[in-house]
């Protein structure tokens, strides 16, 4: 282990047997493969646990159905206050989750926290919302008759989530599937099965204090093939995936092809267009934590710096200038702004993209690189990287989990910068920098960012959850969190009641007897 209260950590949140391969307090039937989970941060062996087989599967499955029967039928306001409940755990083990996310994952310990807090937030979000599942009443063209919609449970929720977010995405479907009545089954990312089994020991306490069947919350550990499970399961009615566009496609093909509902939430290619009206103190805020944060492994990272010619040439050194203040470490020591990729396969991937910009005609504006010596044991620190390049370029077309920010010069109107901004398959995030009204508002509009998240003078990372998260095209369509992302969640159904003596028919149709 490490300093900074690691051990502690995995105490407090249960985990003091992990290394044994076992999962306490959970429904985690696990009996398969073994998975090590090494931390980026020093490479070290955290602990380990079991894959699930397919008959481990199916006993989770059985756990889920069985409390599904049971869960769907409390009364919406009661499944909020166990959300609640929830949260409130949360907030006593904020910390030591924190440090296990940033250990665990490589993310700085504040953005360990601020996950944390993301989790926190929507449990409050969805609390208050589980008094306000509504529906629609409508005028029936019949006398006598009564029309509205209402919404109920769908059953077993299947989830699948990224490394780079190892709890909060997690958090964001659970919480509003909960107050909905449904229950999840999850399943985390391989890279990161540690922090699974804490936050499921956490809501098994909830759980079990409620005397509530612990199947309402399930856990399932593997690779791609434990994936599958939820995603050709008949039973299984929506399955909510987070992670690669490839990914993506895969699980849609499979979900589709049972006619069930999937949720995706995929990759990023995210743009902000620097205008001649632009901020410029703002600008390198909002650039260089959206390039660098979580070393560049959010779905949310800037990619891409669009900026006018007019003030590329201050804007480039101004960044530039920025990224030589960059400390490089261990992410748990709060002097440090950027901590590790999640493994030596994405330094690989880090230096493919860096290799390929410059083949393609590319200019390395801050030069990258791996980082060795003390401190760097892991393999997986490796120095923040911008490059001049164009749209075009296959690279810059192509989402780089990595910290690699691309500089792309535009000239005349904004009209310009958003037919690059949008010129990429993805459409996630999406930003303009600009003290000009008509460009801001030009921007919002139809003809403007078509990613599903469009900020003004704020970067494209960092997301509240009030709002419905997700975005267009490659990206999946998908929405989680805020806002009425829960409907996605529920199955809607119309209702007529007649209540009179008589039987007419809709449209006037005559029959009869």
């Amino acid at each position: 282990m490490t300093d900074f209260g690691i051990d502690k950590a995995i105490q407090d949140l249960g985990l003091q047997e992990i290394n044994e391969g076992t999962s306490t307090g959970t429904v985690n039937f696990s009996n398969g493969e073994v998975i090590e989970s090494y931390s980026p941060v020093d490479g070290k062996l955290i602990g380990k646990v079991k894959a699930s087989t397919r008959e481990d599967y199916e006993k989770v499955m059985a756990a889920a159905t069985n409390a599904f029967s049971t869960f769907k039928v409390m009364p919406a306001p009661l499944r909020g206050e166990i959300v609640r409940q929830f949260g409130e755990k949360l907030r006593e083990k904020k910390e030591a989750l924190g440090k296990l996310v940033s250990y665990e994952m490589g993310k700085s310990y504040q953005e360990g926290l601020g996950e944390v807090q993301e989790m926190i937030d929507i449990c409050d979000f969805a609390v208050g919302l589980s008094r306000q599942l509504h529906g629609l009443t409508m005028h029936s063209e019949r006398p006598g008759h009564r029309m509205y919609e209402q919404y109920h449970p769908l059953g077993v929720v299947g989830i699948i989530s990224a490394f780079n977010f190892p709890v909060a995405v997690w958090a964001w479907n659970t919480a509003l599937a909960w107050i909905c009545g449904d229950v999840c089954v999850w399943k985390p990312s391989e890279k990161t099965p540690l922090c699974g089994v804490a936050c499921q020991n956490i809501i098994a306490e909830v759980l079990k204090e409620n005397n509530l069947p612990e199947g309402i919350s399930c856990l399932i550990n593997g690779d791609y093939k434990v994936g599958e499970f939820l995603s050709k399961d008949t039973r299984i009615p929506l399955v909510s995936a987070t992670g690669s566009t490839r990914m993506g496609k895969i699980v849609a093909k499979e979900v589709a092809g049972r006619l069930g509902k999937s949720l995706l939430e995929l990759g990023g290619n995210n743009a902000i267009i620097v205008t001649p009206d632009a901020d410029i103190k703002m600008t390198v805020i909002g650039a260089v934590f959206g390039a660098v944060g979580t070393a560049g492994q959010r779905c949310t990272s800037t990619r891409r710096l669009i900026i006018h010619e007019s003030v590329y040439d201050q804007v480039k050194n101004a960044v530039a200038d920025a990224y030589k203040q960059l400390k490089i470490g261990n992410p748990l020591d709060q002097n440090n702004h950027v901590g590790p990729l999640i493994d030596t396969d994405a330094v690989e991937m880090y230096k493919a993209a860096l290799e390929n910009v410059v083949n393609e005609g590319g200019n390395i504006v801050v030069e990258g690189g791996v980082l060795e010596g003390e401190g760097y044991e892991s393999g997986c620190y490796v120095k923040p990287a911008i490059a001049e390049a164009s749209n075009e370029f296959k690279i810059v077309q192509h989402e780089t989990f990595a910290p690699v920010l691309y500089l792309l010069k535009y000239s005349g109107g904004v009209e310009n910068a958003i037919a690059v901004q949008n010129g990429v398959a993805q459409g996630l995030s999406s930003a303009i920098m600009t003290n000009n009204l008509r460009e801001a508002e030009r921007f919002l509009s139809h003809a403007g960012s078509d990613c599903g998240i469009a900020n003004v003078n704020i970067g494209t990372s960092g997301a509240e959850i009030g709002g419905a998260f997700g975005g267009e095209k490659e990206t999946g369509g998908g929405r989680e969190s805020g806002s009425d992302a829960w409907k996605v969640y529920m199955r809607r159904q119309t209702n007529t009641i007649n209540y009179t003596a008589d039987l007419p028919l809709a449209q006037g149709i005559k029959f009869d007897l």
